[in-house]
């Protein structure tokens, strides 16, 4: 069937809804899906919800901006996000994006290349709403219109003639958590015009002048991780408490006496995980221990607060909350006199300090920083483990999480490292910088408001679970169990929940690990396979 043309003035105009999803309009997924026929019901918000929050844009919610009870409500939201627009289009107020916001906004030629490299078009059945200039076209006419001189007077014959109301910005605001940042539509654009980093400007409008952003992402993300030290609410005391615990199961599982080294003063490396990954993937820094002291490296983890949890939200959708969470990385480090960072895997804390982070950090705390990809690709490359393949005699396929990989270009160390120690690794097609999206990325993995979740594994993560398929083809039987190695803590948790989505592990053997798990199940002197099936 093909898709209703919408055009970018329909956002503004009062709507049921302005999109249907239907499961059958969505892209079709290979065997044993091919039929439809285990395809879960799409999940629509009730009544009471309705009422309160607009949901006309595609009856989802993951930001739920609660309706205006009174017209003066309205125009005040629609004045606090005009002056936001206003602030980002000016140097003083946007120095770090602002070149190229603008160019984004000014040098579109609207060719449309970029749909067709959208996971989230093409999954959805192409909504015209997730089109990736779908939601710049309208931020780049209200900006013509109401920010230029003569906009308004101008704004029939330079189509930009759109309505700036209470609808155009509940709309806009659910909009701009529909899109995982992933930059694919960037990477196709042949004149480099970025339409995530207009959804990611986009984001901080609301956040930063209108104080709306996903409650998962700050109130209990970056806000939690300021206050408690993580953003999962591990508090140092309880930190201290985990590690002992995971002493404990190493000791129980390989029979490794390894204690975990902390605030270690003058250390090589001060290693930051995902602190999701103690809580929910403990065997994850489990196998960093074990690797680091097999290779006898100086290193340590920190105890103080922000320094065990690599995360920064900001990244997604604010520069202040971004800005605090970098700089205290920065200086917790330089604190311990620790010689760099060595980042765990998590792909987009890779970005936040890594790259991002250069923005802002000055002198007085830089600090070299460094993925873990390259230094396991030193360690496992070189002979410094004593690795024996056969132990990971399974197939194998590898996610390209969007940060480290096509933000980062981090493409070949964890390849490396597979083909040495995984004899039936296959690659996804596409892979690498062309890779596709978890799904999860820019926050989903952890937003779990209302059908946010559903419409996250039935659209968003959607190209993802195609490609696993696709790569297992000739293996799909459950009785074969199969592994994605996903090097990053937000893609494992997207592929989770769009594995028991799906059933994947009953219908297809299909389960999902860390890298450095594989590689200390390939360990020799380990003698217990340390990788248990299925890992959910």
């Amino acid at each position: 069937m093909k898709a209703e043309k919408i055009n970018p003035k329909d956002i503004s105009r009062p709507s049921e809804q302005m999109v249907e999803l239907n499961p059958a309009d969505f892209m079709k997924l290979p065997y044993p899906y091919d039929k439809g026929e285990d395809e879960p019901a799409f999940k629509r918000l009730k009544e009471d919800q309705k009422k309160k929050y607009e949901t006309s844009l595609d009856g989802v919610l993951a930001v739920g901006i609660p309706r205006p009870a009174t017209k003066g409500e309205e125009d005040e939201l629609v004045r606090k996000f005009l002056s936001g627009l206003e602030k980002l289009l000016t140097k003083e107020n946007n120095w770090t994006f602002l070149q190229p916001l603008t160019l984004s906004l000014e040098y579109c030629a609207k060719c449309q290349t970029c749909n067709d490299a959208c996971p989230i078009y093409i999954s959805s059945g192409k909504k015209d709403i997730y089109r990736p200039t779908y939601r710049s076209e309208v931020l780049r006419m209200i900006a013509n219109k109401y920010l230029k001189k003569s906009g308004k007077l101008l704004a029939k014959f330079t189509g930009n003639d759109i309505e700036l109301n209470w609808t155009t910005v509940a709309k806009l605001a659910e909009l701009a958590y529909r899109c995982t940042l992933c930059r694919r539509c960037a990477q196709t654009c042949p004149i480099g015009v970025d339409n995530g980093l207009i959804t990611h400007e986009l984001r901080k409008i609301f956040s930063q002048e209108m104080g709306i952003a996903p409650g998962e992402i700050h109130t209990l993300g970056s806000v939690q991780h300021l206050k408690k030290g993580s953003s999962t609410g591990l508090m140092p005391v309880a930190l201290k408490d985990t590690l002992e615990f995971l002493e404990d199961d190493i000791k129980e599982r390989t029979g490794l006496d390894i204690k975990f080294p902390l605030d270690k003063e003058g250390a090589d490396i001060l290693l930051i995980h995902n602190a999701g990954e103690y809580l929910s993937w403990p065997e994850n820094p489990m196998a960093f221990a074990i690797i680091f002291e097999a290779a006898g490296l100086n290193w340590t983890l920190s105890t103080d607060l922000l320094g065990y949890d690599a995360v920064n939200y900001g990244l997604w959708y604010d520069d202040v909350q971004f800005a605090r969470v970098a700089v205290r990385h920065a200086q917790i480090a330089k604190k311990l006199g620790v010689k760099k960072i060595v980042i765990g895997e998590c792909g987009h804390a890779h970005k936040a300090i890594s790259v991002i982070a250069d923005r802002i950090i000055n002198e007085e705390i830089n600090i070299p920083r460094e993925s873990s990809m390259t230094l396991l690709e030193d360690l496992v490359c070189s002979g410094k483990l004593n690795l024996d393949p056969k132990k990971n005699a399974f197939p194998v396929t590898l996610h390209d999480p969007c940060n480290m990989v096509r933000l980062m270009g981090v493409v070949e160390p964890q390849r490396k490292i597979i083909r040495k120690i995984c004899p039936q690794f296959r690659e996804m097609e596409p892979h690498g910088v062309r890779n596709y999206c978890c799904g999860g990325g820019s926050g989903f993995a952890i937003m779990s408001s209302m059908n946010f979740p559903n419409w996250r594994s039935s659209v968003s993560g959607r190209m993802k679970f195609k490609q696993i398929l696709e790569a297992f083809q000739d293996v799909i039987d459950p009785s074969i169990k199969k592994m994605v190695c996903a090097p990053c803590s937000n893609c494992k948790g997207a592929l989770r929940e769009i594995f028991n989505y799906y059933n994947a592990w009953e219908k297809c053997g299909i389960s999902y690990t860390g890298l450095v798990e594989l590689i200390v199940n390939a360990m020799v002197d380990i003698k217990e396979p340390y990788i248990e099936w299925p890992i959910m």
